[in-house]
Parts: C-alpha cells; sequence; structure tokens
C-alpha cells in the first residue's frame, strides 16, 4: 500500500525537508504541499491524500481551523484524509484544539525520521498517533482550552462513566478500548487479546460510533476519564 501524504507548512524550508524524508520511505510518497490551512483544504479535497501532516501555527486560516473543515466538515468525495499535527512545542494550547477539532494525532517537528514515516502509516490505518506518556496531560488540559481557537466547536462534554461504558459496549469492545488507550496498536490488541487484525479495526470502529467519537485519541481520553486504564487486569472476553 502506497501512502499518499499532503505537507502544510508556512514555512517552505521545512515543506522541502519533510518531503525529502518521506518520500526516501517505501511506500510513503507526498502528492503536495499547501502553506496555508485555506490551501491544505483545497488541496485536500483536490489531491485526496491519505494523510496531511498540518502545522498548527499559519497565518490566516489556523491548522486547527483546517483539521477541523478535513476532520469533521470534510467537503470532498470519498472518507476525509487523516489528519496528524505537526508542532514545534509539546502539547501547547493548538495541538489541544487540533486534537479536540479531529487531529488523529501529533507529532513534533524535530521527531526522528523513522518515527515520522511509523506515524504517517500508523495514522493511514487508522492508528492514534499520541504516545501513552502524554494521555494524562491531555485528559487534565483539554477541558479548558481557549474557546478562540475553535468558535464553532463546543467545549467537549464530560465523558461516560465506568459503569456508562459497560452499558454501551460488550466485555470484548470495553477490553480493546483498554488498550487502544494504552497506545497499542491494532496488531498489537490483536495478538494480546487473541483476535484477528481486522476483527480488532472493526471493533474500533464501533467504538467509536458507539461512543459517538471520531477516532482513538478521543477514545483514550474517554477510557481514562471513566478510570479504565487504572485496572491491572482484564476480564475474559467472548
Amino acid at each position: 500500500m502506497n501512502v499518499r501524504v499532503l505537507v502544510v507548512d508556512d514555512q517552505e524550508i521545512v515543506r522541502t525537508a519533510l518531503r525529502l524524508v518521506i518520500d526516501r520511505r517505501e511506500g510513503l510518497s507526498v502528492v503536495g504541499e499547501a502553506a496555508d490551512g485555506e490551501q491544505a483544504v483545497a488541496r485536500a479535497v483536490e489531491l485526496r491524500p491519505d494523510v496531511v501532516l498540518m502545522d498548527v501555527r499559519m497565518p490566516g486560516t489556523t491548522g486547527v481551523e483546517a483539521t477541523r473543515r478535513i476532520a469533521r466538515d470534510w467537503p470532498g468525495p470519498g472518507p476525509a484524509p487523516r489528519v496528524v499535527v505537526l508542532t514545534t512545542f509539546d502539547l501547547d494550547e493548538y495541538v489541544h484544539a487540533a486534537l479536540r477539532a479531529g487531529a488523529d494525532g501529533f507529532l513534533l517537528k524535530n521527531s526522528h525520521p523513522d518515527q515520522l514515516a511509523r506515524a504517517i502509516r500508523a495514522a493511514a490505518g487508522g492508528e492514534a498517533v499520541l504516545a501513552p506518556s502524554v494521555t494524562r496531560r491531555l485528559i487534565d488540559t483539554l477541558s479548558a482550552l481557549p474557546t478562540a481557537l475553535l468558535p464553532d466547536t463546543p467545549a467537549p462534554a464530560p465523558g461516560p462513566d465506568e459503569r456508562a461504558l459497560t452499558e454501551l459496549l460488550t466485555e470484548r469492545e470495553l477490553q480493546v478500548l483498554v488498550l487502544v488507550a494504552r497506545g497499542l496498536s491494532n496488531s498489537q490488541i490483536a495478538s494480546a487479546l487473541g483476535l484477528g487484525e481486522a476483527n480488532v479495526k472493526s471493533r474500533v470502529n464501533r467504538i467509536l460510533t458507539r461512543l459517538g467519537l471520531d477516532n482513538r485519541v478521543q477514545a483514550a481520553l474517554i477510557a481514562h476519564r471513566a478510570g479504565l486504564t487504572g485496572t491491572p487486569g482484564m476480564p475474559p472476553g467472548t
């Protein structure tokens, strides 16, 4: 599978560097570039990439707004591309806002090329691009974002508690949700639970649908808020 990537950054030198890194990786190719959020949406509709690498701090239409328009209000044909936010700053308010707008994760711009390639492939496969170590900090601050960053997006409502989740999801789906929140990929979850990878992917999609979520990052936050990830053992599934 060749993963087609759109690179969005207001600095040409950054776009060129990312293109060089990505195009040298087997199975990855840059199909286009954009210098601001408005161009990003237009180019995404035109080129229909699998993944958009999105700088969040840009003049004009910000990466946050462009992320919302691509991830939640996709105007193009077919499924919306996956959006991975690029940032110089670890977990700043713009990153939080972009994740709330529907981004599938974030990367620092100085990430190692191997990490960048893995993240692009993971996003294309529907995985969350988010280190488990930062999830706790996300939960602590996500609800306190300045509303000016996302004027058209309501603040996130409190997630369901553990009891509510047990009523919404099957026992096996709860197991999958816990492992998603712990940062495991579909293949790792499949191995841990003795399931096929396609089966896990299907269950993740059902979890997102039943909880009304956009992506795995939001599912992980819901699980952490409900206190599910602190459980040391996994209940037996059927």
